[in-house]
């Protein structure tokens, strides 16, 4: 068997994977954790998608997570009467948010956000369509933003609306979020993403909406998009047990020259928190249409491998594109190549720390112990995965399986960064039968082989979180007949 990837791609599922196999084409290449966009389609169809994703998971007995991404305030324009127009320079153009939604022409155009006047003043600069066009605010006159077009192109309905710089106010969480809240923890779903927070209020708004719907062990991502996430970035960083780095929005507010320094940034200190990282949008947005991709795609994704992403993610290349599984392929191939550098595999990370819980203190130690000893792998069995994520901020090169008995807990650590769940129950086993049987089972795939040590920790019983007291490390042969080792 291959060596397994360690940087985790996520999918997002669309139109494209409901075709006939697609789905299954798609799991089969590598996916580690599907997205439900919740900004299109129904429940119904999110349903379907999540039971196809769980009935292929048990089927191949590889847990594939499932990330809920929540639309959040729909700050766009609305529609046109005759269709896309065209802006030019010099155009006068107006955004009113008591225009019908389908009233829309050359001259003018209703808005989705009803809160757009009251957040704009005479000079600022909005962006619409992803920045592709520019308009410079001359006046507001009660529901109406009148404007200059500063860069012109065609206008299609439903498109974005960013002010340069940030700033506009329009809470996170909306009523439709509420109750797609709701509807994620009644699939139990792994993660839910919060769309456009500001501020750490929003994650523990969102998080206690989920406990209360009944989605308590669900994992909360903060899309970082808007420019006042950045300046916030380290109390929402700390509210949430992941974030995600969404280029699109937060690129049109920021500029896309801060992008690279901000990706960097923002990756660095979530994992010096103990936090994942996803970065997202346009990573080979070709393969849309195309069956390989841009060279440039390669190093972005490459890129983000090295700086330390637990994750990348594909979008409408797999949503809504021609090759789904083939762009899975792509980022698989670019990720174990990335992987191969040794800035990959070497740490710092907390060397100088004093910590103050005992399991987090036998991860730490486990591994400094695999980076200074010939470790072939590190196995952890676990109620919470908190020791799992404390083990995937150090970088080593070496994989983590987690073994735990709660399928809520496999799919979680499906998105950190070499960790790998394993469908093995312990219920009803002590710990030596455990590690036998997960000894065996890594040996006949041809993940470990005889003389190899292995690092593993544990509580004293199984079904107590947050009791890791105990790191042994072990030798393969002392745990299996010679028969069951391969000797290759």
């Amino acid at each position: 068997m291959a060596k397994p990837r360690r940087t985790k791609i996520l999918a997002t599922l669309g139109p494209a994977t409901d075709q006939p196999g697609a789905l299954q084409r798609l799991l089969a290449a590598g996916v580690d954790v599907v997205r439900i966009n919740l900004s299109h389609g129904d429940v119904e169809d999110h349903r379907r998608r999540v039971s196809e994703v769980r009935e292929w998971s048990t089927a191949h007995q590889r847990r594939v997570g499932v990330l809920v991404d929540l639309q959040g305030p729909k700050i766009r324009i609305e529609g046109f009467r005759d269709g896309p127009v065209q802006l030019r320079e010099g155009d006068g153009f107006t955004l009113d948010a008591q225009m019908g939604a389908e009233a829309g022409s050359k001259e003018a155009v209703g808005i989705a956000y009803s809160g757009l006047p009251d957040d704009v003043v005479p000079g600022d600069e909005l962006l619409l369509d992803d920045g592709r066009l520019v308009l410079r605010v001359d006046e507001v006159a009660g529901s109406a933003v009148k404007t200059t077009v500063v860069h012109g192109g065609e206008l299609s309905a439903r498109k974005g609306i960013n002010r340069r710089g940030g700033g506009l106010s329009a809470p996170a969480l909306t009523d439709k979020d509420r109750r797609d809240i709701a509807t994620a923890a009644d699939l139990g779903v792994e993660f839910l993403a919060v769309s456009f927070p500001r501020s750490a209020a929003d994650i523990e708004e969102a998080r206690q909406l989920m406990i209360d719907a009944g989605g308590r062990g669900a994992g909360i991502v903060a899309k970082i998009e808007r420019a006042e996430a950045i300046t916030a970035a380290d109390e929402i960083i700390e509210a949430a047990d992941a974030i995600m780095v969404a280029r699109g929005d937060l690129g049109v507010e920021i500029g896309d020259a801060a992008l690279p320094e901000v990706q960097k940034r923002l990756i660095q200190n979530a994992r010096q928190s103990n936090r994942a990282v996803i970065t997202a949008t346009q990573m080979m947005e070709s393969m849309i249409e195309n069956p390989i991709p841009t060279r440039a795609e390669v190093f972005d994704v490459a890129n983000a491998v090295l700086d330390g992403t637990d994750a990348v993610m594909l979008s409408a290349e797999t949503a809504a594109g021609r090759y789904p599984d083939r762009a899975v392929g792509a980022m698989d191939r670019v990720c174990r190549e990335a992987e191969k550098n040794r800035t990959v595999t070497v740490s710092h990370h907390r060397l100088d720390e004093v910590f103050c819980r005992v399991d987090e203190t036998i991860a730490m130690a486990a591994m400094y112990a695999a980076n200074h000893f010939a470790i072939k792998a590190l196995i952890v069995i676990t109620e919470s995965g908190s020791t799992a994520v404390w083990m995937s901020r150090i970088s080593s090169g070496l994989p983590i399986y987690v073994l735990t008995r709660h399928p809520q807990t496999r799919g979680r650590v499906t998105l950190y960064r070499g960790v790998y769940p394993l469908e093995i129950d312990p219920e009803q086993e002590d710990l030596d039968a455990l590690k036998s049987r997960l000894l065996e089972r890594l040996s006949r795939q041809g993940l470990l082989t005889q003389g190899d040590h292995v690092v593993v920790t544990h509580g004293d019983s199984i079904g107590s979180s947050g009791g890791t007291n105990t790191l042994r490390i072990i030798c393969v042969d002392d745990y299996l007949n010679d028969t069951s080792i391969s000797k290759s």
